[in-house]
């Protein structure tokens, strides 16, 4: 939340100072760069407003809770993402084919400067936060703020390139920046794809199976399940003990890996620790459940 709040005011304040400049030389350009980045503050609002719910309690009907919010909040990114890209394409091609004039060029290019020292300072922000909590909306909105930074970009080499006399030049960059916009969209759409079907980071499995093997009294470790749901870590997990063991030893054993992982695996919130006996040789202790079993 805090990113959040920091990120919208140093977006508000960027945007404010292109609007001043909009008004002084009439550049379309930039008046689409400055309404690219009141968007992009904007986007805070569902990512708030999804953070909110996600702490609300489990219910009777939610009973993982609400944290699949952010996930939701992420697509709504990714659409922004995508609309970006549709509407830089859109304005390149209709310079392009109706060319303008720019007034005050240096000072289009200054807010263009302007635009894209804003948008790359919130987008690192955002980026480097959401991938510390392990939040997938947060990094997506850090590169939709990256997207705009692109834009930005594009003005001030637009103007340059009126300066220098070629007004065609702003739109040829306009399109090669809609192309790298594409380029951010596709990779926010993977993130959230991955979250989406609960994709997680193999070496983080390899590191659970690992912290598990050490616990004493782990036999042997079964199969190992993570997910995302929001920003935390869930598990579920089998574990092998001796098959001669006391109901309590046993669960003693699973709370002590449980306990192991929240402690030891980044970002974990909570697991769900399954016994198995181990043993004797020939036993089935699942045979009721074969035919049930698809993986």
């Amino acid at each position: 939340m805090r990113v959040l709040a920091i990120s919208f005011a140093v977006l508000m304040a960027t945007a404010a100072v292109q609007a001043v400049i909009v008004l002084a030389s009439g550049s379309v350009a930039l008046l689409g760069d400055t309404l690219h980045n009141l968007a992009d503050a904007l986007t805070a609002v569902p990512l708030a407003i999804a953070f909110s719910v996600g702490r609300r309690a489990a219910t009777r009907r939610f009973t993982y809770g609400y944290g699949r919010a952010e996930d939701l909040a992420g697509i709504v990114i990714v659409l922004l993402i995508a609309g970006s890209a549709a509407l830089a394409g859109y304005e390149a091609v209709e310079r392009l084919i109706d060319p303008q004039d720019i007034r005050a060029v240096w000072w289009v290019a200054a807010a263009g400067v302007v635009g894209f020292l804003g948008n790359e300072w919130v987008a690192r922000y955002r980026i480097k936060v959401g991938r510390e909590i392990g939040s997938a909306a947060l990094v997506a909105d850090g590169l939709h703020a990256r997207t705009d930074g692109f834009t930005s970009l594009a003005v001030l080499l637009g103007a340059g390139g009126a300066g220098l006399g070629f007004p065609i030049a702003d739109p040829i960059v306009g399109l090669l920046i809609t192309g790298a916009i594409c380029f951010v969209l596709r990779d926010a759409a993977r993130e959230i794809y991955h979250r989406l079907m609960d994709a997680v980071d193999p070496e983080l499995v390899d590191a659970a199976e690992r912290i598990i093997a050490t616990v004493d009294g782990v036999q042997r470790v079964g199969s190992v399940r993570l997910r995302w749901i929001g920003h935390a870590l869930h598990a579920e997990v089998e574990i092998f003990v001796d098959h001669d063991m006391s109901v309590v030893d046993a669960h003693a054993v699973a709370v002590e890996a449980e306990h192991r992982l929240i402690h030891e695996l980044p970002r974990l919130r909570a697991a769900t620790v399954h016994t198995d006996p181990h043993g004797p040789d020939g036993a089935d202790h699942h045979a009721t459940l074969s035919t049930h079993r698809t993986t």
